[in-house]
């Protein structure tokens, strides 16, 4: 069962979250951040949340700045913002008496978490899921546009159906990234999961993860899937794989 949920975001517009929740015995709590525009109902975001909750872990998923049911404009967001916004839910489950041990990304959003783990006291572990090394890995969506934004500040930016604007605020801030230093001083366990056929994001960036991290540390091959899990066993399979390997960090110390 979901609960439909609203949060501020870190710059005010609200935020649309789904927790799946667990039946009993509740084995922990956790935040899923979802790909560049994909948002909370993506296959993805959906079905791992599912399955981790069916196996006794609460997942908290949300729509981003502008995409989904979420408030506010696309445009206006950041990877600053998207690490911020992670953080922000993860309060928002903590203020409900639900503290978050977990934290899931999803390609952008495996390098979010990441990052975002380091505002937040609570998390033990951290599973990244077809995560680029350098979050300006992003750019090869929008090559063709870097010029404009650059000289005209912004331009339409059309991808995956939706009809965004892409400001250089972003372009600016996503360069500026040092997802290098976020991973060696990561200080929780980290679970690195990408397939070796993966087209849109190479699995060389989890190579890279993988060396930048330290111990506690794991690496698992989703061979066969794609880099947006769109089989319904794909995004299963990483599920059970986390909740297995979450098991040990998902209560008090």
């Amino acid at each position: 069962m979901a609960e439909r949920v609203w949060f501020p975001s870190s710059s005010g517009p609200r935020l649309a979250g789904l927790i799946d929740q667990p039946e009993d015995p509740v084995r922990g709590w956790g935040v899923f951040s979802h790909g560049f525009t994909l948002g909370k109902d993506s296959p993805a975001a959906s079905r791992i949340c599912k399955q981790l909750a069916s196996e006794g872990v609460g997942m908290l998923r949300f729509d981003n700045l502008g995409l989904g049911d979420s408030e506010g404009d696309w445009g206006d967001g950041s990877f600053s913002h998207k690490v911020a916004d992670t953080a922000q839910a993860a309060r928002f489950l903590e203020n409900s008496g639900r503290d978050v041990r977990l934290l899931v990304g999803h390609s952008f959003g495996g390098a979010a978490v990441i990052a975002a783990a380091h505002q937040l006291e609570s998390v033990r572990a951290v599973a990244s899921i077809g995560a680029p090394y350098e979050p300006a890995h992003v750019e090869h969506t929008y090559d063709a546009l870097v010029d404009r934004i650059l000289a005209d500040g912004e331009a339409p930016f059309l991808i995956g159906g939706k009809a965004l604007t892409l400001r250089r605020h972003f372009l600016e801030d996503v360069r500026r990234v040092d997802l290098h230093e976020q991973i060696r001083t990561l200080h929780r366990a980290l679970l690195v999961m990408h397939s070796p056929t993966d087209n849109t994001v190479g699995i060389a960036n989890a190579s890279e993860i993988f060396r930048a991290a330290r111990h506690p540390r794991s690496f698992v091959s989703l061979e066969g899937a794609d880099h947006l899990l769109t089989g319904r066993n794909q995004a299963k399979r990483a599920a059970r794989i986390i909740s297995a390997w979450a098991d040990p960090y998902l209560t008090d110390p």
